[in-house]
């Protein structure tokens, strides 16, 4: 079991970037989840195999459709027992 974040960047929202990340974690059986983010970017982290994983981080780089991805970050984490994948709201920016 591995656990990994990624912050894709570029044309990534309002693109369906996030219901089809789920879906094709679903379909993979990878864990975790999604989110954009206030920046413009999509955050996400996944969960399960390696090899799943990997297919989602490697799907990261291209997106749905109609995403134009520019860049992906990638952080290696401690796998923390998540269960289901799910879409997030966006987290409120700090004053």
């Amino acid at each position: 079991m591995i656990s990994k974040r990624v912050i894709a960047s570029g044309d990534v929202q309002g693109v369906y970037y996030r219901d089809t990340c789920r879906s094709t974690a679903v379909r993979h059986g990878v864990r975790g989840w999604v989110r954009n983010l206030p920046d413009g970017s999509v955050e996400a982290l996944f969960e399960g195999e390696p090899e799943a994983v990997e297919r989602l981080v490697e799907w990261a780089h291209e997106g749905s459709p109609a995403a134009f991805v520019d860049d992906v970050q990638i952080f290696e984490q401690e796998p923390g027992g998540l269960e289901g994948f799910e879409v997030r709201p966006t987290p409120t920016p700090r004053r």
